[in-house]
């Protein structure tokens, strides 16, 4: 039976434990996480939390409505079975009816049939299986990451795991432009938290590339779990597009971690230009069930639909 539960009744600690033992479990989901990312969230469980969905919501215009976390790029339905995967539906059904609009993104584990009427579009992330030898990843490599990689070496940069979150954030915050992502101020303090709380529990690597003459070029910020290794966060300056430094560090990651039985998640772009440079390590496109429920009365639905989306999407990454 799946049931919803509000959050002060969620029991937490089985809610971990169920996200440590899902089939599908990743860091997005666990109470921790997602307390930081969306303060006021409920939750589907079913059973004695063998199998959970998370639910954030923000009201608006006296509506409640269910939306995607900023720095949570999948959520959906997550299990201790693998045939659980396929109760995404019911899952959806049983979002209670308060909600009056839903935009959410599934995970790439959770399946619905092709004409449901619940999917919107679908996302797109890049994986790479780091479990073969490296020599072997490397050689579906692109030749223009091969190059980079090369003149990176030449020019003298190098790769240490010892760097401040803060190095990287203002990296970016002075280069955002070339981003073209809307960060406010509080997305950069969450953003901070995020990583260090990732630190303290073991589950975070931050790479950073330095110039031959010690200055600090580019670094990423990489969260670890359930076998993957999601590349949540990056900055870098203007001298990292030209000495190949943002090669040279996926290089390195890749490099210490091949043979392992690990994925390398770079969580995907809709930035055309980003998602060829995640390809052009190797990786794989993976695709992810995006769903929109529009419960509100016909007559409203297009101006409520548009003001909605437009809140819960405005910076949204994915």
């Amino acid at each position: 039976m799946i049931r919803y539960i509000t959050h002060n009744k969620i029991e937490f600690d089985k809610w971990d434990q169920c996200i440590d033992n899902s089939v599908n479990g990743i860091f997005y989901a666990y109470s921790w996480y997602l307390d930081m990312c969306a303060p006021s969230w409920d939750a589907l469980v079913m059973d004695d939390y063998n199998a959970v969905m998370p639910l954030p919501h923000k009201k608006k215009y006296g509506i409640h409505y269910i939306y995607q976390p900023f720095f949570i790029q999948q959520l959906g339905v997550f299990s201790r079975d693998s045939n659980a995967c396929d109760l995404t539906g019911q899952f959806l059904n049983t979002i209670p009816s308060h909600f009056r609009y839903v935009d959410i993104n599934l995970n790439i584990y959770n399946k619905l049939p092709q004409e449901h009427q619940a999917i919107s579009g679908m996302g797109i992330t890049h994986e790479l299986d780091l479990i073969l030898p490296y020599d072997r990843i490397r050689k579906n490599y692109s030749g223009n990451i091969k190059r980079n990689i090369k003149k990176a070496e030449t020019k003298g940069v190098f790769v240490t795991a010892h760097s401040r979150p803060e190095d990287l954030i203002l990296a970016f915050r002075q280069n955002k432009k070339s981003f073209q992502v809307p960060y406010r101020e509080s997305d950069y303090k969450l953003l901070k938290h995020l990583i260090y709380s990732g630190l303290h529990k073991g589950m975070v690597d931050i790479l950073t590339a330095y110039s031959g003459t010690n200055n600090f070029c580019a670094g990423i910020v990489f969260f670890k779990s359930h076998q993957k290794t999601v590349w949540l966060f990056s900055g870098s300056t203007p001298e990292a597009r030209e000495n190949g430094a943002m090669s040279l560090l996926v290089d390195h990651y890749i490099r210490s971690n091949a043979g392992k039985e690990m994925v390398l998640d770079f969580e995907g772009s809709v930035n055309p230009g980003l998602a060829r440079f995640y390809k052009s390590f190797g990786s794989k496109e993976c695709l992810f069930l995006q769903i929109r429920l529009n419960r509100m009365p016909w007559i409203v639905r297009p101006l409520l639909k548009g003001a909605l989306k437009l809140k819960a999407n405005s910076r949204r990454l994915f």
